[in-house]
Formats: structure tokens, C-alpha cells, sequence
């Protein structure tokens, strides 16, 4: 529960909803996320997010969609693209509680 001591005298909160993630499809233990946005939700949902479901026992594996850099470019600033997503997960190495993750850069 969310401490209350410091709430003005009178003042009734709203019920705090408790803590909730959603994925786009899951389906038979896969989950897919659909990600045009910019690159910190891309790499939230690889590295924590999809194990986070995991963990929940909701997927076993994951699918990434992402637009290629071709694409990216003619949406708005900040978006990222497959080829750095890519890159950067490459580079980043391997976690002992990663999962398995195909990610898929779409064009037009």
C-alpha cells in the first residue's frame, strides 16, 4: 500500500491501480511486440519486459517487429531502426535470463 501520512487532511486517493504491463499479441506461450516508437521502448521490450512476462510464465519465447532504418527515416525523430537494434543487442552480449527473441525489421 501507498503511504498515506502526507496527504492533505480530508483528501481521499483515488484506489491506486496496482502494477501492470501489456504486450501486444500473445499466443501459445510467443509474445509479439509491434514497436514504432522511439529506441528506449525497443530495448525495454526485449531486455525487460519480455522477461518479465517470462518470468510470469505468460511466453517462452518473444517476436520483436521494427521498422528498417529505410523506413525510419521518413517517420518522426527519435525513432529507431532494425539495423541499430540489432547492432546494439549484438554488442550488448548475453544475460543469463534473456530469452529467446527474433527480431523483424519491416519495410514499405
Amino acid at each position: 500500500d501507498y503511504p498515506r501520512e502526507y496527504y492533505i487532511d480530508g483528501y481521499s486517493a483515488k484506489h491506486p491501480r496496482g502494477a501492470l504491463r501489456e504486450m501486444d499479441f500473445v499466443k501459445n506461450k510467443l509474445g509479439v511486440e509491434l514497436q514504432f516508437g522511439k529506441y528506449a521502448f525497443m530495448v525495454y521490450n526485449v531486455c525487460a519486459k519480455m522477461t518479465i512476462f517470462k518470468n510470469l510464465g505468460h511466453i517462452t519465447e518473444g517476436v520483436e517487429i521494427v521498422p528498417v532504418k529505410e523506413i525510419a527515416e521518413s517517420m518522426s525523430t527519435g525513432v529507431s531502426y532494425f539495423e541499430q537494434f540489432v547492432w546494439d543487442l549484438k554488442n550488448r552480449g548475453t544475460s543469463n535470463n534473456d530469452i529467446p527473441v527474433l527480431i523483424l525489421g519491416i519495410t514499405a
